[in-house]
């Protein structure tokens, strides 16, 4: 998978929520902290968006919200008239966030000016719509749509800051050699990558490229892979039944030992328990998408 896929797909936890919802004329919506991300689009109406310590945003009709780190806020109807809005939750794994989750604002403000983030707008409209509609299959259509909102909404603000001189992951990601490395060590993260034989694949000299990936990543590319190599295991570890063995080899450790080594360095507990401890915790876990 790409690099935004493999970031949302390491920090996926739980089912999202989705939902219609409105604001009586100067009403008000204290909405805490959430372990994940939320998402508001105003479908009709005024509503403005407060922060503690900062000023607040104003949104009209096709104006959506952002808030990728699950951050508390407060919603209060700035119309005479009743606003509706879509919201949106996704439970994300805050305790190993992804540095390109990490490197988004608290608060992404997307307008809705004439032409802009057309795969955007549509997947409003149909996500609305499922919404409208007590249709069949919604179960399993809401989920995958509210998947798709999430991309479309962090695409739209990677797309806004993409560009922009300084670093960061929306930078790394519109730089063609840092993102040519990215994405073959995600492809292919048991390869016996180095740092020069990265450097080749991105098309630059061994220090160039060194230079290049930790001034714009944050991290030197090996650093990175180790602690991409361990993500991608502990993912197998909670959704397959792959032996250890397996486990080390596809995220690229030569034998059980030095994986579980380096599993447990970085989690603090083994390998093993690890994965007992997620399936504990998925065993207790049940529940569908929100409608409304």
């Amino acid at each position: 998978m790409d690099v935004l896929s493999d970031a949302i797909g390491a920090m996926r936890a739980g089912r999202p929520s989705m939902s219609l919802s409105a604001a009586d004329p100067s009403g008000e919506m204290k909405v805490g902290v959430l372990e994940g991300a939320r998402f508001y689009v105003v479908t009709a109406g005024s509503v403005q968006v407060t922060r503690s310590g900062e000023p607040p945003v104003t949104l009209e009709p096709g104006d959506a919200v952002l808030f990728p780190h699950g951050a508390a806020h407060e919603l209060v109807n700035a119309t005479d008239e009743r606003a509706h809005f879509l919201s949106g939750a996704y439970r994300l794994d805050q305790a190993r966030p992804h540095p390109l989750f990490q490197d988004l604002p608290d608060l992404v403000v997307l307008f809705a000016r004439a032409g802009r983030f057309p795969s955007l707008r549509a997947s409003i409209d149909l996500a609305r719509s499922e919404l409208d509609e007590e249709m069949y299959g919604r179960d399993l259509v809401l989920p995958a749509l509210l998947d798709v909102l999430l991309v479309q909404l962090i695409r739209a603000c990677l797309s806004e800051r993409a560009g922009r001189q300084g670093t960061g992951w929306c930078v790394a990601l519109d730089d063609e050699a840092v993102s040519r490395s990215l994405r073959a060590v995600h492809e292919r993260p048991a390869d016996p990558w180095t740092v020069e034989s990265l450097g080749a694949h991105a098309g630059l000299s061994r220090a160039a490229f060194a230079r290049r990936f930790t001034t714009m990543v944050g991290q030197p590319p090996l650093t990175y892979l180790t602690w991409w190599r361990l993500t991608t295991a502990a993912r197998m570890l909670q959704t397959t039944d792959a032996p250890l063995s397996v486990v080390a080899q596809r995220s690229g450790y030569g034998s059980a030992y030095a994986f579980a080594n380096a599993f447990k360095r970085e989690y603090g507990i083994s390998a093993g328990r690890y994965r007992q401890q997620h399936r504990e915790g998925r065993s207790g876990r049940g529940g569908r998408p929100s409608g409304r």
